[in-house]
């Protein structure tokens, strides 16, 4: 009997140190710290794996998980904390095998989304010189080589959607692009990285209100394309995200030496300038932009965070105005306002963000409006809580 008593003695001390241990563990995340160290706190802390974002219940070499996690490089390189970079390399670690190659990776897709994960490998590569990380920067480049292209030029987004180019595609793309060829090629492919951009402005941008549509199919075949035009039917708010952070993110690579410097930078202002008349009175963007009176409309996260984050980082880069960075931090302060919750552990929630949407497939989805507003929303989706992260390092919040 008295070593039963022990026994359970002991096991009631174990526990209660066990118990001490993990709210240790848990330790609320300080109000002190500025809204870019919470809010990467807060991913590690829900999503202990990266490929665990946006609810993925498998590892996968995903676009969401290569756009939350240049927000983490970007903060490792403002920081310095190697908690950042390890969460980076655990994830690109878990999707390579020993020979350089990304798991169940299949080139024949031509699924463009693929490039953008493919950003987080130069930084690694240079830090660590493991060659599995040039390999497989190598491979992604050697996919844009045979990326299917429409008649004018413009990368397909997938094998599976031919001749149609989608705004996003500019975004996984491009910066990628722009690295490799400025880091491995002297620069011999900026034309061509300019030129998809211009079939942007020539076929994607709306002309009556300057802003840009989903997508655009040369061939005008696809049920959702207008017949005269090509365009999707919607003008998306994350779209205009998109095709903003696309291209400061570009811009980061181009040389201003270079004639097509200029021509981006223009882009960039002309399509800033229109994006700011479509703002609410708190300074948000909606779900679908251009109509902000239409029935079931709402401001959106992930697209009110890109904006923010392209204003902020365009006029701290020179190339948009000084006024976009006061406008970005007045729309800053409504989106925490309007988007962010903080739980009883510190840590950060981004509200009702749009769920991914596409075009075409099977079920057929139209690019209605209608498709878009009735979409569901959910907390912490992936890309509202990397668009969030992005503008708070980019504002310095």
């Amino acid at each position: 009997m008295k070593y039963k008593k022990t026994a359970i003695l002991l096991f009631l001390l174990f526990n209660v140190f066990a118990i001490g241990q993990n709210q240790a563990d848990a330790a609320v995340i300080s109000y002190d710290l500025k809204w870019s160290e919470r809010t990467a706190l807060s991913i590690l802390n829900k999503y202990p794996n990266a490929w665990q974002l946006d609810g993925n219940d498998k590892p996968k070499w995903d676009y969401k998980m290569g756009f939350v996690l240049s927000g983490f490089e970007k903060l490792y390189q403002k920081t310095n904390n190697p908690k950042y970079l390890n969460y980076i390399k655990e994830y690109v670690d878990g999707m390579i095998d020993s020979t350089g190659n990304i798991k169940k990776y299949d080139l024949k897709e031509y699924n463009i989304d693929y490039l953008n994960p493919g950003k987080l490998l130069f930084n690694l590569y240079d830090v660590t010189k493991d060659s599995r990380y040039l390999q497989i920067i190598g491979r992604l480049r050697n996919q844009l080589e045979s990326q299917p292209r429409t008649p004018s030029g413009g990368f397909w987004h997938k094998q599976i959607y031919p001749n149609q180019m989608w705004i996003d595609g500019l975004y996984m793309a491009e910066p990628f692009y722009t690295q490799f060829t400025v880091k491995y090629e002297k620069g011999k492919n900026l034309d061509d990285i300019a030129k998809q951009f211009e079939l942007v402005q020539n076929h994607i941008v709306d002309k009556k209100t300057g802003l840009v549509y989903q997508a655009w199919d040369e061939s005008k075949e696809i049920a959702w394309a207008d017949k005269q035009t090509g365009t999707s039917p919607t003008i998306w708010g994350r779209g205009i995200g998109w095709y903003m952070v696309a291209l400061v993110e570009t811009l980061d690579y181009f040389p201003k030496s270079h004639p097509k410097y200029k021509v981006l930078v223009g882009y960039l202002n002309q399509i800033a300038n229109n994006v700011n008349k479509y703002k609410s009175e708190t300074g948000l963007w909606y779900q679908v932009a251009d109509k902000p009176e239409l029935y079931g409309n709402y401001v959106e996260p992930s697209a009110s965070g890109m904006i923010i984050y392209a204003f902020a980082k365009g006029a701290n880069k020179g190339y948009l105005a000084a006024s976009y960075k006061a406008t970005a931090k007045k729309s800053f302060d409504s989106f925490v306002k309007e988007f962010v919750k903080v739980d009883k552990k510190g840590e950060v929630n981004v509200l009702n963000v749009s769920s991914n949407v596409g075009l075409g497939g099977k079920p057929f989805r139209d690019g209605t409006n209608n498709y878009y507003l009735t979409s569901k929303t959910k907390e912490n989706g992936a890309i509202g809580l990397g668009a969030f992260l992005l503008a708070s390092i980019e504002l310095d919040k």
